[in-house]
């Protein structure tokens, strides 16, 4: 880890929402506007309790997703943007924004091989998008994709090819730390 400060975090739910949430998706009871308020609910307890303290203590937060996912996600699902900005306003601005990018069909390819079957909310069922869960997933894919595109220029993603072999990746991302950030604030004082 090189003697920095860092913290990994990811979209996951916290246990103060996991219930409800277990319980919406088991009645398929969830609408767009609904799935988006318990999401925004359970990443500001996240948020809350782990990002916002370690980043006053000064680490590098390293978050898989971040916002951004519920921004392309709910807008996909019908959500107005606008007000979806407005929702998550209390979060941080990251200092840098990585976009991998890869096409639906791959990255959906590559999380059907690894599934036997699909939830219904992962597949977009409740959008109606299709009878077929596998063919409602991949045009949900689909449009959350270009909710993405749409955002890249807004939030200034810096778009990381994810085609190419994770080696390649590493170094591009590393390069583009090094630049912008200055790593050394993160580093913990050692006290002799």
């Amino acid at each position: 880890m090189e003697g920095y400060k860092v913290f990994f975090t990811e979209w996951n739910s916290s246990p103060q929402v996991k219930e409800a949430t277990k319980k919406g998706k088991r009645n398929q009871s969830l609408t767009p506007t609904t799935f988006s308020l318990i999401h925004c609910t359970d990443f500001a307890d996240r948020y809350e309790r782990q990002i916002l303290p370690l980043l006053h203590a000064g680490y590098i937060i390293l978050s898989d997703r971040y916002c951004y996912t519920a921004f392309a996600r709910d807008a996909a699902r019908g959500c107005d943007r606008a007000w979806l900005r407005d929702l998550y306003k209390f979060a941080k601005k990251p200092d840098i924004l990585f976009f991998f990018n890869l096409k639906p069909e791959i990255a959906g390819n590559r999380i059907l091989t690894g599934r036997q079957k699909l939830k219904y909310y992962e597949a977009g069922m409740d959008l109606g998008l299709s009878p077929n869960s596998i063919e409602s997933f991949k045009l949900f894919q689909e449009k959350i994709y270009q909710e993405y595109l749409l955002m890249a220029e807004e939030f200034n993603f810096i778009f990381i090819d994810a085609s190419t072999e994770p080696n390649i990746q590493h170094r591009e991302i590393r390069g583009q730390i090094e630049e912008k950030i200055d790593l050394q604030k993160y580093k913990w004082k050692v006290k002799i």
